[in-house]
């Protein structure tokens, strides 16, 4: 039954249809607080004339939120990392896919950045620079150009054609391929995928990783120096000791969040 609403939920989403938002709100307008505020600012206002006072734009979840949410994949990781290349101070840092209004965005206030996607982007910012590519065919003029590169959630949908990408099932492959081409001898790379127990492809929104299968496949390329992870439920597991069995299970998570700090191995040098 869980799975069943899951899967309602995320369809209702990919229509634009927060069902969440809908639910919260329906049950916070039953208390009827919002025109009982409204009424009151009224009276307040009496018959100045400063604003005009419109009953147009009502808000009604935001009442009962928290002030904010320090919890899930994408805060932990753009945080974690971000304080990561803070810290190693590359001479040239790449990011490929991550969220520009998050990881980058942090980045970009304390030092330049370089990011890269498939899709175009207009906007000009200080600190950040922008190449539009297809990482999944090799930009030849860019072999071993950077000591440090990161991608957070970007990677699992390679080859699934969402954001006008080609289709290729093994795009996540070549794409890993390359960023070992780009990157130099002793370079960074900062990943993160999500990850759960059963791996499969969420066509055509992303693929979810198994952590056993992710090690295998950045082995070719990387070593790594530390993994931490998000669980189900938002929260944040840093730098732990990945045991066999962790690897095997994905602790356990349905759609959690595993990231890596990786190496650049000597027998991937080109």
């Amino acid at each position: 039954m869980k799975t069943f609403i899951r899967n309602i939920y995320r369809l209702l989403t990919s229509y634009g249809f927060n069902a969440k938002h809908f639910l919260s709100a329906i049950k916070a307008r039953r208390g009827n607080w919002i025109k009982k505020d409204y009424k009151e600012l009224k009276r307040q206002k009496g018959d100045d004339n400063t604003f005009i006072l419109e009953y147009s734009y009502p808000i009604l979840i935001d009442k009962f939120d928290e002030g904010g949410t320090m919890k899930g994949a994408y805060f932990h990781q753009d945080l974690y990392v971000a304080k990561k290349i803070f810290s190693s101070q590359p001479q040239n840092h790449l990011d490929i896919g991550s969220r520009v209004d998050g990881f980058v965005a942090h980045v970009a206030s304390y030092r330049e950045i370089e990011i890269m996607d498939i899709r175009p982007i207009k906007s000009k910012v200080a600190n950040i620079t922008f190449r539009q590519a297809n990482l999944m065919e090799l930009p030849i003029e860019l072999v071993g150009k950077y000591d440090s590169i990161s991608s957070l959630h970007a990677i699992e949908h390679f080859g699934l054609g969402r954001y006008g990408d080609p289709i290729d099932y093994w795009g996540h492959v070549k794409a890993l391929a390359n960023i070992s081409k780009i990157l130099k001898e002793d370079g960074i790379f900062y990943f993160s995928v999500p990850i759960g127990l059963e791996q499969r492809i969420e066509f055509n929104g992303q693929r979810i990783f198994s952590v056993a299968y992710l090690q295998k496949i950045l082995s070719e390329h990387f070593e790594t120096l530390s993994f931490s992870y998000v669980n189900d439920e938002g929260d944040f597991f840093e730098e732990i000791l990945l045991s066999e069995t962790d690897a095997r299970t994905s602790f356990n998570c349905f759609c959690g969040c595993g990231i890596f700090v990786l190496k650049k191995k000597r027998s991937a040098y080109i």
